[in-house]
């Protein structure tokens, strides 16, 4: 098929590799020039500069003569002569934390594919086209979308929705053995599209294939990321708090004791200082404004979010009320600033509100390393001179006062070694915002370091 991908994000991005990888010819269109360059560009590091998305690079280097990049919407109209879907994949931030979803992006997007569709193969629009929103929306925008394109004169299409539930940094594997695909339509013809597009996964034994309304559809993405933000908020929350309130309990402990209920399960069961990302907190919020609107209350999706902002709150004032520690002209590290591990995505990061915590603090310096999203971060507080980058997180270290852990890449569970190696004299506050050090906690304690951890009573320094 012939596939058209509005937006070049995470979700366009990695959505048409894997469409040009099972065959599809696609397009992709974005109005960021640099972007386009670097995903286009053929160069692995490059790719991976613009999007940290294990596997990506291999699929758009490989596939590279069935995936096309463009900012020019010549091209687009091009390929709607011809093309049989048209993928919206546009960002839908939220409003200044208002709960509102900023719809401006997918509007503007969609004014232009009116317009261009109206006036393909000369007005005749004689290729039917499923125009399929893979966004996150309000609960009935596919409604709203199809009377737009019928009130300007658009024929012979139809409105599909398409969510993901893509991890980042793991969304080309999430891509290639998905656990389930929900395509939401209303027409025959606009479901027979989308099994065309999906044809390896419609009678896949690992693959649930599921074929509902365009609002059930919206609304199961929109609930999906409440519930799994919901299970990180209680853990956070309560079970967290259990193994930080009561000793001789550990958190790793508990983890074991619940997991192994199977009607619990073991899905986020981590303790963390805070839960970021483009979608939990967006779309939790947007879900809460949505039921105020329709005149609904539940006070557990506010509630939720809330959970999650004390969290960040809790561990960070417990350097002052367990360890006596003032931040006031000191210099303190962070260590990562993706919201996450495996990816360059500093969206919702909990570093930029310890960075606002630290600066209101009146903190000196801020020591900064990431092993891929300092760029974005950097740029995204382009001015802050308390900011200093550096290249590894040894360097980071040295002269801090205070060391906050805020992001979990897997390499920062070596990090006991460098603060226990003789040439790191300096005895620092460890803050442990991911339990990346637990299994070096008793070492760490005995050679001088005092720890605060999420899941974990403060630990003072034996020494």
């Amino acid at each position: 098929m012939r596939i058209i991908y509005i937006g070049s994000g995470f979700v366009g991005a990695c959505s048409a590799a894997v469409a040009a990888g099972s065959g599809h010819d696609t397009l992709v269109y974005d109005i960021d020039q640099n972007k386009i360059d670097l995903l286009s560009s053929g160069d692995r590091a490059r790719i991976e500069s613009c999007l940290f998305e294990e596997g990506l690079s291999d699929l758009l280097v490989r596939n590279s003569e069935r995936i096309h990049f463009t900012t020019n919407y010549s091209k687009v109209k091009e390929y709607l002569a011809a093309a049989a879907a048209v993928f919206l994949c546009l960002p839908t931030p939220e409003i200044a934390e208002t709960g509102e979803s900023n719809m401006s992006y997918y509007w503007a997007a969609c004014e232009v594919l009116a317009k261009a569709m109206a006036e393909r193969a000369q007005g005749a629009q004689s290729n039917h086209i499923t125009i399929i929103n893979k966004s996150t929306v309000p609960i009935g925008t596919a409604r709203t979308i199809e009377d737009f394109f019928k009130n300007q004169g658009v024929k012979n299409f139809g409105i599909a929705a398409n969510p993901e539930f893509l991890v980042e940094g793991k969304a080309i594997l999430g891509s290639l053995k998905p656990d389930r695909i929900v395509v939401g339509a209303s027409a025959p013809e606009d479901f027979a599209i989308l099994r065309g597009i999906y044809q390896r996964f419609t009678d896949s034994p690992t693959t649930e294939y599921l074929e509902v309304t365009p609002s059930e559809a919206e609304a199961g993405k929109l609930l999906a990321n409440f519930y799994l933000f919901n299970r990180l908020a209680v853990c956070f929350d309560v079970i967290g708090r259990t193994a930080e309130t009561f000793k001789d309990i550990k958190f790793e402990s508990l983890r074991r004791i619940l997991t192994s209920d199977p009607r619990i399960g073991g899905w986020g069961f981590y303790d963390s200082l805070y839960a970021g990302g483009s979608c939990f907190i967006k779309d939790s919020r947007s879900l809460a404004t949505q039921f105020e609107k329709n005149g609904a209350a539940s006070p557990l999706v506010q509630n939720t979010y809330q959970a999650n902002e004390r969290q960040l709150e809790q561990f960070l004032k417990r350097a002052n009320t367990e360890a006596n520690f003032s931040f006031q002209g000191q210099t303190i590290t962070i260590l990562g600033v993706a919201f996450k591990r495996d990816t360059n995505d500093v969206r919702h990061s909990p570093a930029f509100k310890i960075v606002s915590r630290l600066g209101d603090e009146g903190v000196a310096k801020i020591n900064i390393y990431d092993p891929a999203a300092a760029a974005y971060f950097k740029a995204a507080l382009e001015g802050n001179n308390k900011l200093n980058f550096f290249d590894s997180a040894e360097e980071a270290m040295e002269s801090a006062s205070a060391i906050i852990i805020a992001t979990d890449w897997p390499q920062f569970r070596g990090l006991a070694d460098v603060l226990l190696s003789p040439k790191f004299t300096a005895r620092p506050l460890i803050m442990d915002g991911r339990r990346m050090l637990q299994h070096r906690y008793q070492d760490l304690e005995s050679a001088g370091f005092s720890i605060i951890a999420v899941g974990s009573p403060f630990i003072r320094a034996l020494q």
